[in-house]
């Protein structure tokens, strides 16, 4: 779990800095909303190429991490996300925006692999009961990466580095970290689940849990990734904040450190070691412990004080009650935070100033559990069907590279900038059936 840690750390810091490049790269191209979003289009659309590949070839000659193992599907992922990163160098040079975009999606697929390699390993690897909390805790310290990724990533684009460097060397340095990661895997004995027969077809297509919940994830990333990108656009409106960039990303920080607050809160509400009466005094300290990290870490990087930070404290707290009233429910807990984070939509839309930038920012804080608990809801029993099932969930990730450039779009036109994340509220309509009643096997 230390290894697999680290990893879901690395590959959220680098997803989120995506968040830091829409509006530099934005800035340096002179593109409109529509064209800066296609850089998320091109690395969450790797995932959908990428998946897609996979799911093909597993269906014709069995399942490529069933039969090499886990292990090397690591190792190979981390070295093609050291290559897609590595790849920003020369497009510094070229200062041509396709060449970010290719390096992007060389990046997404190291991604890809990594995301159908490791996150059915931290579900199968205990008790079944128990994996949706133990998906929620790996994918806290990935959230831990989204979080930190806004300040370090922003200090280094927006601060330290100027022109070309802002971009060429904490890349170079990233696909150092990732190559450095591929060989401590190498050197790691990882344990293997029992593997599949060279022969062995694979049908994850027939488990209906597993077809809903791909839309699932579709919807879960499209929404996520869209408020993570525009975010800092939004917080400069006049209508909201009229912030300025460097410090918009303390914001930023904040909507993705709620993601990792609930998740830690998750890992906690979901698991099998905790009895009734110790989850409420435990959930309510680690609440706690994450508010004042949270704190420390934009008070120290941003100078954000007391007063520009207290009502995440309250937010957290409600997050923490909802998961008391769920117990250990990964379905309703899902259903129940998404429509929360409808409501909290709304409120962004047709609200301003600081009661519309809180409503936005929390909606971190109940996006945190709906991908673990999708996904722990739509490979719950596929048996051998596992990774392959990953590989169509992860193949959704293209929500990602579709959703943002369509609100993009709508952001272009006379509806303006804070009226289009209206256009999310469809998507979470469908996750709170999904958790309601969509994951149920039949």
């Amino acid at each position: 779990m230390i290894v697999l840690t680290t990893l879901f750390f690395m590959w959220g810091f680098m997803t989120v800095m995506n968040d830091v490049l829409v509006p530099h790269l934005r800035s340096v191209f002179t593109l409109s909303y529509f064209e800066s979003m296609l850089v998320q289009f091109a690395f969450f659309g790797a995932y959908f190429i990428g998946s897609l590949l996979y799911y093909s070839v597993s269906t014709h000659r069995g399942d490529p991490i069933q039969r090499v193992g886990y292990k090397r599907g690591l190792i190979s992922g981390l070295l093609l996300s050291a290559l897609g990163s590595a790849l920003f160098v020369p497009a510094t040079f070229a200062e041509v925006y396709v060449l970010y975009l290719i390096a992007l999606f060389v990046l997404g697929l190291g991604f890809t692999l990594l995301q159908i390699a490791a996150n059915p390993f931290v579900a199968i690897i205990g008790p079944p009961k128990g994996a949706s909390g133990r998906l929620n805790l790996a994918q806290a310290f990935n959230s831990l990466g989204t979080t930190l990724a806004p300040l370090i990533g922003g200090a280094l684009i927006f601060e330290f580095f100027k022109g070309t460097n802002a971009v060429r060397w904490p890349y170079l340095f990233f696909a150092l970290l990732l190559v450095l990661q591929a060989i401590w895997v190498l050197f790691t004995a990882l344990p293997e689940p029992p593997r599949a027969e060279m022969n062995t077809r694979s049908n994850a297509w027939g488990h209906p849990q597993l077809r809903r919940g791909v839309i699932a994830i579709f919807c879960y990333v499209g929404a996520e990734v869209t408020i993570g990108s525009l975010l800092i656009s939004f917080l400069g409106l006049e209508t909201i904040l009229g912030m300025p960039e460097t410090s918009a990303k303390q914001y930023l920080s904040l909507y993705w450190g709620g993601a990792m607050t609930g998740r830690f809160l998750g890992a906690v509400a979901l698991s099998t070691r905790l009895s009734a009466a110790r989850r409420a005094p435990v959930l309510f300290g680690v609440g706690a412990l994450l508010f004042l990290l949270l704190f420390l870490l934009n008070r120290y990087t941003g100078g954000l004080a007391w007063s520009h930070v207290w009502p995440m404290a309250v937010l957290i707290t409600v997050n923490a009650l909802i998961f008391l009233l769920s117990g250990d429910r990964p379905d309703l807990t899902l259903g129940r935070f998404a429509l929360i984070a409808i409501t909290l939509l709304a409120m962004a839309s047709t609200t301003g100033g600081a009661w519309a930038m809180w409503a936005l920012v929390a909606i971190g804080l109940f996006n945190s559990i709906m991908w673990s608990n999708t996904f722990t809801l739509a490979i719950d029993g596929l048996g051998h069907d596992t990774s392959q099932g990953s590989s169509l969930l992860v193949m959704m990730i293209v929500g990602g590279a579709l959703i943002p450039p369509v609100q993009g779009a709508v952001a272009d036109t006379s509806i303006g900038l804070q009226m289009s994340f209206l256009t999310l509220v469809p998507l979470y309509a469908y996750l709170a059936w999904y958790g309601l009643k969509g994951a149920k096997h039949t």
